[in-house]
């Protein structure tokens, strides 16, 4: 059965109110059949009534507030039915501002400590205005740190204003790296050690001249994957782009269990030679995968023969993936994406050699320096890819900074596999520079 609502006719309202001044809103609601809460709303509407109506001549009165009677003579009640509750002369007096509580600074609190040990506790809070159970807390904590049972003193530390300095490091985070968004930078800083809001980050920004980008959402495939270990699933796509009138092109080589670029450059076409070149230096430098997945670009596949990337694929013995829609290989599109929004539209190359040079800082903050989403907002790539996320996670947990822990040596530094020798279904394989070589 529907539940009708029950309207109330101005009588019964007034016979309310005038009740749940006698009784109370709640015997008045019990014995009237109305609930508490619609009583509390109707006096909430009359006492605001009352504040915004015109006010009327007033009566003379006493200093204390009442009405002034002759002496000797009974005050008379109002004989005239009331159509609204008059609000207590408590209510009509101003309303005092609501009082906030007061930080102090460490220098306030090492004065007030001062002043309490040579004037007396008492004398010091009527002094400096300052609560005595304040400085009694003050002083209790100070003693303790004294004695090693507490960490921090109320004494020590800086009197620098501590929202201010929050936004002095959201904005020195962003100024650093423009093209990130306000859950990028709080995922930048809480790897840092430094927790703060997104809330908080987005109203910096915003102040501060941040404008947030039009994103076109497109319902496409919910089917989602991702490889099972490093060097299991490659990507390669092309980023086309425009420097000063040059049309470049960038090649990306993705690890897909990571999201960590394991090659890149910048080429003057989407040329054959210019994939081979690149994904050759990221074998080399990096192992070879089990498979690789690219679109069915020239470069990447030819639909007529045997195209020079695939050779070199059935070479090294690597599954080629064709991705017959963009959102197959949509990992790689959304990172072309980020590169056109943090890099290249965010900075003007002098000429072809510092873009290149600008194109490569660029991938190593990616893989190393720019926390990730979808590793959970405090990885970075590198955490993945070289098997350090448990580390990672555990340090930044117990406040430590994750940056030099367990970081790769640099290529000159690092023992690479130049020549080896395995045995595959019974076959011996021998591997130049990460090549197999034909026997």
């Amino acid at each position: 059965m529907s539940r009708q609502i029950r309207q109330f006719t101005p009588d019964e309202r007034m016979q309310a109110l005038h009740r749940a001044e006698e009784v109370g809103a709640t015997r008045a609601g019990k014995e009237l059949g109305v609930a508490r809460c619609t009583i509390h709303r109707w006096q909430r509407e009359a006492r605001r009534a009352a504040v915004t109506a015109q006010p009327r001549p007033a009566e003379p009165t006493s200093p204390q507030g009442g009405v002034e009677v002759e002496s000797g003579a009974e005050p008379v009640a109002p004989t005239a039915p009331r159509l609204e509750p008059q609000a207590p002369a408590k209510q009509e007096q101003p309303a005092r501002s609501k009082s906030v509580a007061r930080i102090y600074t460490p220098s306030e609190r090492a004065r007030a400590l001062e002043l309490a040990a040579a004037e007396g506790l008492t004398a010091a809070a009527a002094k400096l205005g300052i609560s005595r159970f304040s400085i009694y807390e003050w002083r209790r904590r100070a003693r303790l740190h004294a004695e090693g049972k507490m960490a921090d003193s109320p004494v020590a530390g800086s009197d620098e204003d501590a929202a201010a300095a929050r936004d002095r490091r959201i904005l020195e985070e962003w100024r650093a790296h423009p093209g990130l968004g306000p859950s990028q930078v709080r995922n930048q800083l809480r790897r840092q050690g430094f927790k703060v809001s997104l809330h908080t980050v987005r109203c910096v920004l915003d102040e501060n001249g941040y404008v947030a980008p039009k994103v076109r959402r497109e319902t496409g495939h919910d089917q989602r994957y991702e490889a099972v270990r490093p060097n299991h699933l490659w990507h390669l796509d092309f980023l086309h782009r425009h420097i000063h009138k040059q049309k470049v092109y960038a090649l990306i080589v993705l690890d897909d269990y990571s999201r960590f670029i394991v090659g890149g450059a910048l080429w003057d076409g989407e040329r054959v030679a210019a994939v081979c070149e690149t994904f050759e230096a990221a074998v080399n430098r990096h192992g070879r995968p089990e498979k690789v997945m690219s679109d069915g670009g020239s470069a990447f596949y030819a639909w007529k023969g045997i195209g020079g990337f695939t050779r070199l694929l059935e070479e090294l013995e690597v599954d080629q993936l064709i991705a017959s829609v963009p959102q197959v290989n949509g990992k790689l599109e959304v990172l072309n994406a980020n590169i056109q929004k943090e890099l290249f539209n965010q900075e003007t190359f002098f000429d072809l050699g510092e873009a290149q040079r600008r194109f490569s800082a660029w991938i190593q903050f990616y893989n190393f320096r720019r926390t990730h989403h979808a590793l959970g907002g405090l990885l970075v790539p590198a955490d993945r890819y070289f098997g350090r996320a448990d580390e990672i996670l555990a340090a930044v947990e117990a406040g430590r900074s994750p940056d030099g822990l367990g970081e790769p040596l640099p290529v000159e530094q690092r023992q690479l596999d130049l020549f080896r020798v395995s045995s595959h279904r019974g076959q011996v394989e021998l591997y130049l520079l990460g090549q197999r070589i034909p026997l």
